[in-house]
């Protein structure tokens, strides 16, 4: 471990990660209108290949350090590019660099 966790930053990712997904990308469905932009907490935990409740304690700062495993799926579920971007998840929480494959 290099660095502490930094929770604030951290939880700000999945509000802030991305660009939303097109239906038409093959992402989730998304209603035509909606209050509030973006993606829901369920629809970026689908893309993640995670629960809803880990993106929200991720989002709250709530909740043990994340693995590496879970911040490889979210940066693969958010379309982050590689390799600056894919990496940016791991010292927010701790980690040097992404060992696993992304």
């Amino acid at each position: 471990m290099d660095r502490t966790l930094d929770r604030s930053d951290l939880g700000a990712l999945p509000r802030a990660g991305c660009a939303p997904p097109r239906p038409e990308d093959g992402g989730p469905c998304r209603a035509r209108w909606r209050r509030a932009q973006g993606l829901r907490r369920e629809e970026v935990a689908e893309l993640c290949t995670t629960s809803a409740d880990c993106i929200a304690r991720l989002e709250l700062g709530d909740g043990p350090r994340p693995l590496e495993r879970m911040l490889a799926a979210i940066a693969r579920g958010l379309g982050l590019p590689p390799p600056d971007e894919r990496d940016h998840p791991f010292p927010l929480a701790g980690y040097r660099t992404a060992r696993l494959g992304l």
